[in-house]
């Protein structure tokens, strides 16, 4: 998949599009994503995304915005997954946030993307003041020849598929219902980083993790599984949070203790699926209490492994 910022330039050749944040990429946007995909197969033109960063909602209210499911390297990783061709980053700033509904058609996908067949969601608004709709968008198809579909919304279980759902999910906890909401299990990338070495002053060694969200949509220890090692994938237990027993934070920190495993990774880049939690991060009150939980929170993640 090939990676642009911004619409420095014009595509080679027309495109099949969709437009969205896409962030988690579930069900929805999967299904989506087969439908672009199916499409550019059929008239041979290459499927494309334009997506944002950031998060719109982030740049209106960034206090207030919702955790991201998928940093940008996540979300680009999970878009070439499903087939996509070409993905468009689009910087969102004031200037583009002031782009006209047709300031926006006539600039951008008619004139950087050269879009031949658009495909958005059934609740899909763009331009200043989100004035811009699907019966916008289809008449201004006519007047500038690309057809425009509407793809409606994705049910699971009597709910709609969305981002909002995952986090509802993994913020209680619930990670088999975000997994089958996403299509797969939840997870973080994240390089191994040198930490304070206290994992193994207490007997469990820990893969330090530097994650780049600044607020994971979960916290708490987890029974993981564990991508990009040679020989993996890996089980473990690992706590995500800001180790309030363990010399606090002020940055999440992802901390793995691989079961069966010993080796020197520092550096490796790692993907931790998530499967299931056992609990809340906790304070304890001294450094045996600590040691004592961890024992029990390792053996109870063997016991959901069946180790």
């Amino acid at each position: 998949m090939l990676v642009y910022r911004g619409f420095s330039q014009t595509a080679h050749t027309p495109t099949v599009l969709t437009i969205g944040n896409f962030d988690g990429v579930h069900l929805g946007h999967r299904a989506l994503l087969g439908r672009l995909t199916a499409t550019a197969t059929r008239l041979g033109l290459p499927a494309a995304v334009l997506t944002f960063e950031p998060h719109p909602r982030e740049f209106f209210a960034p206090e207030a915005a919702p955790a991201r499911l998928s940093t940008l390297r996540e979300k680009l990783e999970l878009l070439a997954d499903d087939g996509v061709d070409l993905a468009y980053v689009c910087h969102f700033n004031a200037r583009f946030a002031a782009l006209s509904a047709d300031e926006f058609i006539e600039r951008v996908l008619v004139g950087a993307l050269r879009a031949r067949h658009l495909i958005v969601g059934d609740d899909f608004r763009f331009g200043a003041r989100r004035a811009g709709d699907f019966t916008l968008l289809r008449a201004a198809g006519d007047r500038f020849g690309f057809r425009v579909e509407a793809m409606d919304s994705v049910t699971f279980e009597g709910e709609r598929a969305s981002s909002s759902a995952v986090r509802e999910a993994l913020r209680e906890g619930r990670l088999e219902r975000a997994a089958r909401l996403l299509g797969r299990p939840y997870s973080i990338d994240g390089r191994v980083v040198h930490g304070d070495k206290l994992g193994r002053q207490i007997g469990f060694a820990t893969a330090n993790i530097r994650i780049k969200h600044d607020r994971p949509p979960l916290q708490g220890v987890f029974a993981v599984e564990v991508r990009g090692l040679p020989g993996g994938p890996y089980r473990g237990a690992a706590n995500l949070g800001f180790r309030p027993s363990a010399g606090q934070t002020t940055r999440p920190l992802l901390e793995v203790h691989l079961f069966d495993f010993n080796a020197d990774i520092y550096g490796a880049h790692l993907n931790v699926r998530f499967l299931h939690k056992l609990r809340d991060e906790m304070k304890f009150p001294d450094f045996n209490a600590l040691k004592a939980r961890i024992a029990r929170d390792v053996e109870a993640t063997k016991q959901y492994f069946q180790l």
